[in-house]
């Protein structure tokens, strides 16, 4: 049936399997190279990697006016029943929980989680995607850690891998990551949304390629692949 996965900029992508839509870490209201409107997207699930306001973003906005079952740690949850969402689906890191269309395993990020008012929102994730027999590993925001050698070990098909510095992995490490995961593509996300997070993905595609031959795909905000 395939996936279509569409970047939204930043750490936000939208992925179709059918007819199911999965948002994952939505900020959109305030960012200013998102290519959509909040009110434009739909979702069937969304999921949220940690508290970050650049990434539960319009969350709370889109599932209350879709319907979507959030799925986030038991921390953010809890939270999100507080502001009168419903529909969540707690998990915790190293858990996998069998969806109807595909699977979704919680890893490991090393970074932060308060929510947007103060609150605590527990441990940051990565998320290991399985759907129509491809693996997708979005590491969110994240350092480098060696046992992404382990995700990969999974076998990755699709690894979106943060390289803007600063806030999570930047260029080396990011290369560095790929070395350790072995996808068979890579997409670099969680750059030159801000000033301080400026990188040149083109270049570091190049430098990818060069040194482990894995397929990189810089997209545009907007732009889709196909897996």
């Amino acid at each position: 049936m395939g996936i279509k996965v569409t970047w939204l900029s930043h750490s936000a992508f939208l992925m179709e399997t059918g007819e199911t839509k999965i948002l994952i870490d939505p900020f959109i209201s305030g960012n200013p190279l998102c290519p959509v409107k909040e009110e434009e997207v739909m979702a069937d699930y969304i999921l949220v990697s940690h508290g970050h306001g650049d990434h539960i973003g319009d969350t709370i906005a889109i599932a209350k006016r879709t319907g979507a079952t959030v799925v986030a740690n038991f921390e953010i949850c809890n939270w999100l029943n507080s502001q009168g969402i419903d529909k969540v689906h707690p998990q915790h890191i190293g858990g996998g929980f069998d969806y109807p269309w595909g699977r979704v395993k919680l890893t490991i990020a090393h970074h932060g989680s308060q929510l947007p008012d103060g609150s605590y929102g527990g441990s940051p994730c990565g998320f290991l995607l399985s759907v129509e027999g491809k693996n997708i590993y979005h590491a969110c925001d994240t350092g480098l850690f060696y046992d992404m050698k382990l995700i990969g070990e999974e076998g990755v098909d699709l690894a979106i891998l943060p390289i803007g510095d600063n806030f999570t992995m930047g260029p080396d490490d990011a290369l560095r990551a790929v070395k350790l995961l072995a996808p068979q593509q890579v997409v670099p996300i969680h750059y030159n949304t801000f000033d301080m997070i400026e990188q040149d993905a083109d270049g570091w595609a190049a430098r990818v390629k060069a040194e482990t031959g894995v397929t990189v795909t810089v997209l545009n905000p907007g732009e889709e692949l196909e897996l």
